[in-house]
């Protein structure tokens, strides 16, 4: 069985005029990894879940742990499901939010660094989040997201359409 995941993805109205007319928010992974990085080193807020979970509880409270502030609280809609190349699965929910939001603080995790070093630190899983236009956040997200980005444009220019795995 994949390992499961849930995640949020907020969007508003790009107030540059940028095309697409979209910004999204997303967060850059923390840590020793990705702190050099900035091109495919960013994701939506998201955690793993287990089998007898809520997909959309676990979205909400992971958002909540890697921002810093609870989820708004939205009408959220299920955007899709995307298998990422590690195989994991992760559902997304998506809500336009035009307030303005700010990263606070993530949660933490414990890491031997540098490597055999024999010292144990701890790094914030998100060091950063912020609004970007959408045709930006493509670049910044890694890969396995990106799709996730194409479903969000076509859900705005068609609300109706289902995206439900991919």
């Amino acid at each position: 069985m994949p390992t499961t995941s849930a995640g949020i993805l907020l969007y508003r109205p790009d107030s540059a005029g940028a095309a697409p007319p979209v910004e999204v928010w997303i967060a850059h992974m923390g840590g020793p990894f990705w702190s050099r990085k900035d091109e495919a080193a960013w994701s939506i807020p998201k955690g793993e879940h287990g089998p007898d979970e809520d997909p959309l509880t676990v979205a909400r409270r992971e958002f909540e742990e890697e921002i810093g502030v609870p989820a708004p609280d939205l009408d959220y809609t299920l955007l899709g499901r995307y298998k990422q190349p590690s195989r994991k699965l992760i559902t997304v929910y998506c809500a336009e939010y035009r307030a303005d939001l700010a990263f606070v603080a993530s949660n933490t995790f414990e890491l031997e660094w540098p490597p055999r070093s024999g010292r144990r630190q701890e790094f914030p899983e998100i060091d950063r989040a912020e609004w970007l236009p959408v045709d930006v956040a493509a670049t910044k997200l890694v890969r396995g997201q990106r799709p996730i980005l194409d479903d969000l444009l076509a859900r705005l220019v068609e609300p109706s359409s289902d995206r439900s795995s991919r």
